[in-house]
């Protein structure tokens, strides 16, 4: 690889290279539960951000109005994220009304901003409609240019393959740099080599390849780091955090100013760290329970009327001398979000109820049931020559995997489609979702 990258097209400034030789040091950056949900708040993924001095700032978008010339032209660029266009279950059964709605929110801005930043997740499946379907919304927001990271579901059948050809026009993998205004973006993928409970991770060509990009920038370059999966451990339980965050992150850290923005997880949240700033945005497609509140991550089931109220836009702006994000965020229906909310109340939002009565395949003993982000039975025994078929219950999609490559891997099963595999011979066979690597399985064949 070059130690130079242009972003995907070849548009705007080259992205450096660096060789950072700061000294690693260990990023402890857990939270009690208190202290996580204190933080959380369900509202909006648009963020319209305006580089001013190298220090963002918060403004709602219903105040842009009101504010001076010089601070509404300001405005530098906005990010969206996780748009799973594609879903069609009932959390949101059109998931490209709502983008189009947070599009038309960015339009509504008195000032276009110069770039968009898509955070992942583009589709459900990583289909060509789906692709296709998401290029024609987001082409309508007023902006020069969108830059984009693949998210999980981004890359499902392919690797990544039909992502990179329409969004990133290169051989490598998908990370990339560029310089806009003084400013140096960064955008990562961490969704392409999942670990063990569905941590994201760079790998160790994306942290060499980050160290290069870095090397030749003064420590007053103000640096915006994009990727999917937040990078910062958010709730390992769910895999909700990147396995190597910190060694990229300590790649940051002489920068006098360094914000990161992720997806993935569909709900706002904000940290502070040193000179870093984290903010993840919502989905504009469907919430996800804050950790703890439900068995296992996915899209949370609300009343029509409020969904809108539970997605949205969020507003930043930088000004000189300010250190801590002040993120403002405003629902899709318009409300602002009052900080102190931390969670969708559970009388009006719950996981989709799991199917209580089995159908026939699944009181069959060779048949395993995916619901809740887990097989159901765990563990099964059957005699060779045994066809075992494996159901997916829930609303997002899994991919049964062999861990050692001895049976064949399932593709991508949306709710209710099936995977079956012939066990011919004895011994145990062990398995797992390549998408959500914490759940795993075992057939052993008598």
């Amino acid at each position: 690889m070059s130690d130079t990258h242009r972003a995907p097209d070849e548009w705007g400034d080259i992205g450096h290279t660096n060789g950072d030789t700061s000294q690693h040091r260990d990023h402890h950056d857990t939270v009690d539960r208190r202290g996580f949900l204190s933080c959380m708040a369900w509202a909006g993924t648009g963020v319209a951000w305006a580089m001013r001095g190298g220090v963002p700032t918060a403004f709602a978008m219903d105040t842009i109005g009101s504010l001076p010339d010089a601070e509404r032209r300001s405005i530098l660029f906005a990010q969206i994220s996780d748009s799973h266009i594609g879903f069609s279950k009932g959390a949101n059964p059109d998931v490209a009304a709502t983008l189009q709605r947070a599009v038309d929110q960015l339009n509504a801005l008195p000032v276009a901003p110069s770039l968009v930043l898509h955070t992942g997740d583009i589709t459900q499946l990583s289909k060509a409609e789906e692709f296709d379907t998401a290029e024609q919304i987001i082409r309508g927001i007023r902006t020069d240019r969108v830059f984009y990271v693949s998210g999980e579901h981004d890359v499902l059948t392919d690797n990544g393959a039909e992502y990179r050809r329409r969004f990133h026009r290169s051989s490598s993998p998908g990370w990339y740099s560029f310089d806009h205004s003084g400013v140096h973006f960064v955008g990562l993928v961490n969704v392409l080599e999942l670990k063990a409970g569905g941590l994201g991770a760079l790998g160790a060509a994306q942290l060499e390849w980050l160290t290069r990009d870095l090397r030749p920038l003064p420590t007053s370059t103000p640096i915006v780091v994009f990727a999917h999966i937040p990078l910062w451990t958010v709730y390992p339980e769910w895999g909700w955090g990147t396995d190597d965050s910190a060694q990229a992150l300590s790649r940051l850290k002489r920068f006098g100013s360094v914000t990161v923005l992720n997806g993935h997880i569909h709900q706002v949240m904000q940290k502070v760290e040193g000179h870093v700033q984290f903010h993840t945005a919502m989905s504009t497609a469907f919430p996800q329970p804050v950790p703890g509140t439900a068995p296992s991550p996915g899209p949370l089931t609300v009343e029509s009327a409020r969904l809108r109220s539970l997605l949205g836009t969020t507003t930043i702006r930088l000004v000189p001398g300010a250190r801590a994000l002040a993120i403002v965020d405003q629902t899709l229906d318009g409300t602002r979000v009052d900080d102190s909310v931390t969670a969708v109340p559970p009388a009006v939002a719950t996981r989709t109820a799991p199917t209580q009565q089995l159908n026939r395949a699944s009181q069959s003993p060779f048949t395993v049931r995916i619901d809740n982000f887990q097989f159901t039975p765990s563990a099964i025994s059957v005699p060779a020559g045994t066809t075992v078929t494996w159901r997916n219950h829930d609303d997002v999609p899994h991919v049964i995997a062999s861990s050692d490559g001895r049976f064949t891997s399932s593709r991508a099963l949306d709710t209710e489609q099936e995977h079956s595999a012939v066990f011919k011979t004895r011994g145990t066979f062990r398995y797992f979702c390549s998408l959500h690597p914490k759940m795993t399985g075992m057939v052993v064949v008598a």
